[in-house]
């Protein structure tokens, strides 16, 4: 049986593709994370003879897929050669699909973006809404910024279900209605014909972006949590996302917590989100102001106009309020005692922490970390780091460019090729 994805299968012979090998496309890899490298570097950081990595270099240089550079370091007395990969060979998208909102990105071969956009949007509008209004959207800013006659090359995108990356389709999400493996993939080369589109977990995806140019640059095993209308981890192990046998790895906003708790839609009772996230905060929040308990949180229901959200809560917090601040530290406290389960298992280096929910501020934070360390054995928390995303909101366009970069030929799939630990290191995007 083929092991390489579906949708890369699909992509294989199509006009004007540039068709590169496994040890091309983990040389690609290396140097656009590197920003430029030289055969001797190339050779250091895989375990290829210098005369397969010339092979391959002469072959990329033949494809347009790399130039010549000249370094500024001398070896031997002679100026060494260097590579870079070609900014100009075409534009990659990352689209980022949330639950309350829309967000794109254009970059260059380099990582730079070019335009971006963000927008509110339900992802409970369905797929043909939503896909429609985001290939509408990366058809618009190309247009807008005269950037319609440079090839698109790439498309990453992250969505909020769990996601079956071999054929690039969601199945059974919660929030999702309708998106149940939908042919995500088809739709978007509708709109964009040969264009290689890769679909993952949204917070798989914030992942890579975190670890490719926010604060867990150099982390080789990480676990990011998005703390948001749900709560879900990705995991990056050894350099790599983790995505387990079915795709579906991290979703720890599923975890039961009480099974007595309030029904989640995912059918069962006590989800971690479910009590957690940020409508749970809320909803907690709102029966504790209706109680008497909190009249600044009741002034801000009425003064939203019969709304209240966990970034209100956040404000009251902020201003001292008790209930709002009771609220958020047993928010983290549940989270944490996931968490603390997790690093146990896992041990990771470091645990970050994004999502809308993670700007109600230190408070959560610090009862998150007072879990783990509390629950955790000292061994695996002796080293362990817990900190919020640096790049907050443009970690998840930023890992949709990254991995729209990484799939941008017909190489091997993930988990087949050399570990790239050490771009996610040296990542530049």
């Amino acid at each position: 049986m083929d092991a390489k994805p579906l949708w890369l299968r699909r992509a294989e012979g199509l006009p004007g593709r540039r068709s590169i090998t496994s040890a091309e496309h983990t040389l690609v890899n290396l140097v656009r994370s590197q920003g430029e490298a030289t055969k001797t570097d190339l050779v250091s950081l895989t375990e290829y003879s210098r005369t397969k990595v010339s092979a391959c270099i002469e072959s990329l240089l033949g494809k347009g897929i790399l130039v010549t550079n000249q370094s500024t370091e001398y070896s031997g007395g002679r100026r060494a050669r260097s590579y870079r990969l070609n900014e100009g060979l075409g534009l990659v998208a990352g689209i980022q699909v949330g639950a309350t909102g829309l967000e794109v990105g254009i970059a260059d071969f380099s990582g730079r973006i070019q335009v971006h956009h963000e927008e509110a949007g339900a992802v409970r509008d369905g797929p043909i809404i939503c896909l429609s209004r985001a290939c509408s959207l990366v058809e618009g800013l190309l247009k807008k910024n005269q950037l319609e006659g440079i090839p698109l090359v790439g498309i990453g995108m992250g969505v909020p279900g769990p996601v079956d990356f071999a054929v690039g389709t969601v199945v059974s999400p919660p929030i999702m209605p309708g998106w149940d493996r939908y042919p995500i993939i088809d739709t978007v080369q509708q709109w964009f014909p040969g264009v290689n589109v890769v679909v993952d977990n949204d917070v798989n995806v914030m992942a890579l972006g975190e670890a490719a140019l926010g604060v867990a640059q150099g982390i080789h095993n990480l676990i990011f949590v998005k703390i948001g209308t749900g709560i879900g981890a990705g995991i990056v192990c050894e350099g790599d996302i983790y995505r387990g046998s079915s795709g579906c790895a991290g979703d720890i906003g599923h975890i039961c917590i009480d099974k007595d708790g309030p029904v989640c839609p995912c059918g069962n009772k006590g989800c971690l989100e479910k009590i957690a996230a940020g409508p749970a905060i809320a909803e907690r929040s709102l029966a504790a102001a209706r109680s008497g308990e909190s009249p600044r949180l009741l002034e801000a229901y009425d003064k939203n106009g019969g709304m209240l959200r966990a970034e209100d809560v956040g404000v009251a917090a902020r201003e001292g309020d008790s209930v709002a601040l009771r609220v958020i530290r047993e928010s983290g406290e549940r989270v944490g005692e996931v968490l603390a389960a997790l690093v146990n298992f896992y041990n990771p280096d470091m645990i970050v922490i994004g999502g809308g929910v993670s700007n109600l501020g230190d408070i959560l934070l610090s009862s998150i970390r007072q879990a783990i360390l509390g629950r955790s054995l000292p061994l695996a928390t002796r080293n362990l780091q817990i900190v919020f995303s640096s790049i907050g909101g443009q970690a998840g366009i930023l890992g949709g460019i990254s991995l729209a970069l990484e799939y941008a030929f017909n190489a091997e799939p993930v988990g087949t090729a050399p570990s790239r630990r050490v771009e996610r290191a040296g990542a530049t995007l």
